[in-house]
């Protein structure tokens, strides 16, 4: 079978690499089971336009690749071209279902007898399409925000004034959250409606949730209704924040199991009704103060930027998945990547947590506000891994290149007067400014709430740093136990000497000479000691060097 794949597009904030890590998977997945690939593709710098992937032994990419943007129009020519077999949708964002949508509109895949691979183009419109989309929920009783579907500036003014201000709009078809904001005044919304028409025919208008919990699932479905849910996510941040501006954590540490499973039968229940066959990622707004009070905010019937994470921090392929579904294989059938002795019909369970933090690059541009919110501004993000909250989001901020140690090392200081604002406005500044706020005690975890909404739990790990921080500034030795808390809560040996006065050199020998080393470290150690139970020792703990 000869596949065309729309590839990550052009290379701008809402799409390109984020998608790449996707079609790079699919295009494997493809290749070994005999297929012939075509990618559409415009951007260079990616790893699934290479034409020879380094460390992949007999392995090539893409058989062809077109350069050219991810439109219509040039689909279409290459299609004529060459004639593919099928069409792949789900890898390439929201640019590639916006073509595939246009091109069977158009009446092109069904001139050329292209079928399109797993989610069905109808399918795929029920969840782009908010009017349709609202509709379907309804039909299975699962809740949506109230809102009301425009096509028109008259119409949208007209449902403005029947949601109320403040309310939520949002573009259909949109990417990157484009379109999409609040409005508190109907002088504001005006503006912001005729700058969302001038790019999407829809207008969404939406009661106002914000201060609710934003969560998400990644859901796996198969031609056989085998249908589970990978891995959940939550924002560390309340609604009102583009997921890809937001701080996430997987999987969630805010939800009560009666939570968590509610949520996940409503997603199974959705996505079954929705037809889906692949991957796809639902997104909730909860009630902070009801927990059984909800609503689907959307679902997305491709792979998104969180199904990377995701894959990432679950160990769960979830793109390659996607594409064996494609090619008519069922969970059952498809063999875990892991272990390799299971299947992929499984829900991972996971004794660490990720956590993503956005990267900005706000200050390389003028007159552009720093707030954050529905739109998307961020040029790429890091994960890390840890065993708590306090370690993984530390190593997260070391990892973002901002010349930061952690949490309480902001690359701006903040006025006494600067943090009232800081905390109430969303943007790259906010989380040092919780974590100042927490230091220097100038407001309680009650009142950052307040002007945050953010989940009390996160602001009580926090205070666990800047507690822990504020001990080690007036320690006159570093006891052992005081720097083996320091180093579970994620501080560096660098931070730690600067707080304590000291230098690098001898954080590091100290704490070596205490054995307070990374857990690969005590595992090699432990390994070395008692090799009859080598291979025990890392599949229990790290899940990985099974040959060992």
């Amino acid at each position: 079978m000869k596949i065309l794949l729309l590839g990550s597009g052009a290379l701008k904030i809402g799409e390109a690499g984020e998608f790449d890590y996707s079609g790079s998977q699919a295009i494997k997945t493809f290749k070994r089971a005999g297929h012939e690939v075509l990618l559409i593709n415009p951007n260079i710098a990616t790893v699934q336009t290479d034409p020879q992937w380094e460390g992949q032994k007999n392995f090539a990419g893409a058989d062809k690749v077109f350069f050219l943007p991810v439109t219509p129009e040039f689909v279409e020519e290459i299609i004529a071209q060459e004639n593919p077999d099928a069409l792949a949708l789900s890898f390439g964002g929201q640019t590639a279902l916006n073509c595939g949508l246009k091109l069977e509109e158009s009446g092109i895949l069904k001139k050329f007898n292209v079928k399109v691979l797993g989610t069905s183009v109808d399918a795929i419109r029920a969840t782009e399409d908010r009017e349709i989309f609202i509709q379907k929920l309804k039909e299975i009783d699962v809740l949506t925000p109230r809102s009301i579907a425009t096509r028109s500036l008259e119409e949208a003014q007209k449902a403005a004034q029947k949601i109320g201000f403040p309310l939520i709009m949002r573009a259909g078809f949109a990417l990157g959250g484009q379109g999409s904001g609040f409005c508190e005044t109907p002088e504001q919304f005006e503006k912001k409606a005729r700058e969302a028409f001038s790019f999407s025919p829809q207008l969404l208008i939406e009661e106002d949730l914000r201060g609710w919990k934003e969560i998400e699932y990644e859901v796996v479905r198969d031609g056989a209704d085998n249908c589970i849910t990978v891995v959940n996510m939550e924002n560390f941040d309340p609604l009102g924040i583009h997921t890809g501006e937001s701080i996430v954590i997987s999987p969630s540490m805010t939800l009560a199991n009666r939570e968590y499973q509610m949520l996940r039968t409503v997603a199974l229940k959705t996505i079954r009704h929705l037809g889906i066959v692949g991957e796809c990622n639902i997104q909730y707004a909860l009630d902070p103060d009801d927990d059984q009070n909800y609503r689907v905010i959307e679902v997305n019937a491709r792979l998104s930027r969180s199904s990377a994470l995701a894959s990432k921090a679950s160990g769960y392929p979830l793109a390659a998945v996607a594409a064996e579904i494609m090619l008519d294989k069922t969970l059952p059938e498809i063999p875990n990547a892991i272990t390799q002795k299971t299947t992929a019909f499984f829900e991972p369970s996971l004794d660490y947590m990720a956590v993503k933090i956005p990267r900005w690059d706000l200050q390389k541009f003028r007159k552009v506000s720093r707030e954050i919110s529905t739109e998307m501004k961020s040029v790429g993000e890091v994960m890390a891994l840890g065993r708590n909250f306090p370690e993984a989001i530390q190593k997260a901020v070391r990892m973002l290149a901002l010349g930061s140690e952690g949490v309480l090392d902001s690359p701006i200081k903040f006025e006494k007067q600067e943090l009232e604002s800081h905390l109430k406005t969303a943007s790259p500044r906010r989380l040092f400014a919780v974590a100042e706020a927490l230091y220097s005690g100038e407001f309680d975890i009650e009142a950052i709430w307040e002007r945050t909404k953010i989940d009390r739990w996160f602001l009580q790990q926090l205070q666990r740093i800047t507690d822990c921080a504020r001990e080690l500034d007036g320690a006159k030795s570093l006891p052992v136990e005081l720097l083996k808390r320091a180093k579970l809560l994620g501080f560096s040996d660098n931070e730690i000497a600067r707080r304590t006065q000291t230098s690098f050199e001898e954080i590091r020998s100290v704490r070596k000479k205490a054995g307070i080393v990374p857990v690969t470290k005590q595992i090699d150690t432990l390994a070395a000691e008692f090799p009859a139970q080598t291979n025990y020792l890392y599949t229990t703990y790290l899940g990985e060097k099974n040959d060992v």
